[in-house]
């Protein structure tokens, strides 16, 4: 039961993240899931790839809610989602599987360097040239195959990549927020699938586990989530959304630190 709270208030936590910065809440579900799972005595060597693939598929469900809620306000571009989902699916679907082969304390190492690049660029929000536009087919596709490799390593809805492109691309942030979340779920869904199938391979995977996907952790973070993301993503288009980044990154910080500090020691 204890545990079972865990997941409810993390998925309280990760729902409302999602929709009101559109990075899918992976940046949270993934280090707090790994030490559930080590607290719970899962298999030490595929921790953090337990945590990866049940973060993914939680966002599947997550990312719908919130991008839902984003659409009613007309905050998605789906040009844009259309143009960069080719290269979501393949560059996400190409880094779950091969996960399965990189070693855990690896995957470790790359999720602290990404928190401290993520906490970093939201911390400085850096300005785009105001003459850039988003790319055509293949300049899109490239940019989705990068965001969606780079999104199945870390357990993310590929937010924390996708909304400084979009805004790079001048993109307005609320659009960018709204687009991010409708890109979270091709993403979710070719990382989800892909750290079920590669986990089958795995030996020593605790009951109720879909390959990767631990199926009670991803029912109470998802029940919980859809609950607060719709709320997250209203509050997008009413609060000063700069300060609730920087509040955001040094959550980040302090997430990052204490990976580091177990690392180390």
């Amino acid at each position: 039961m204890t545990f079972l709270a865990a997941y409810a208030a993390l998925g309280l936590v990760s729902g409302f993240i999602a929709g009101l910065l559109g990075v899918g809440g992976g940046l949270v579900l993934v280090p707090v899931l790994s030490w559930i799972y080590a607290y719970e005595g899962f298999p030490a060597a595929y921790n953090i790839h337990m945590a990866l693939g049940t973060s993914l598929a939680v966002i599947v469900l997550t990312s719908l809610s919130s991008l839902r809620a984003h659409h009613r306000h007309g905050a998605v571009r789906w040009p844009a989602v259309r143009r960069i989902a080719p290269g979501i699916v393949l560059g996400t679907l190409a880094g779950a599987i091969a996960a399965a082969w990189l070693p855990d304390r690896g995957l470790r190492w790359f999720f602290v360097a990404f928190l401290f690049y993520a906490a970093t660029q939201m911390l400085l929000g850096f300005k785009a040239n105001p003459q850039r536009e988003l790319p055509g087919w293949p300049g899109m596709t490239a940019a989705g195959t990068v965001i969606g490799l780079v999104s199945s390593w870390v357990g993310i809805g590929g937010g924390t990549l996708s909304v400084p492109f979009l805004n790079w691309c001048n993109v307005r942030f609320q659009e960018a927020i709204g687009t991010s979340a409708a890109i979270g779920f091709p993403i979710a869904v070719s990382g989800a699938l892909g750290y079920s199938l590669s986990g089958q391979v795995a030996a020593g995977m605790p009951a109720h586990s879909a390959g990767f996907v631990y199926l009670p952790a991803l029912a109470g973070v998802a029940l919980f989530s859809i609950l607060t993301a719709p709320l997250g993503a209203r509050l997008t288009h009413s609060l000063p959304v700069p300060r609730l980044k920087k509040i955001f990154a040094g959550l980040l910080y302090v997430l990052g630190l204490r990976m580091l500090y177990g690392l180390i020691t």
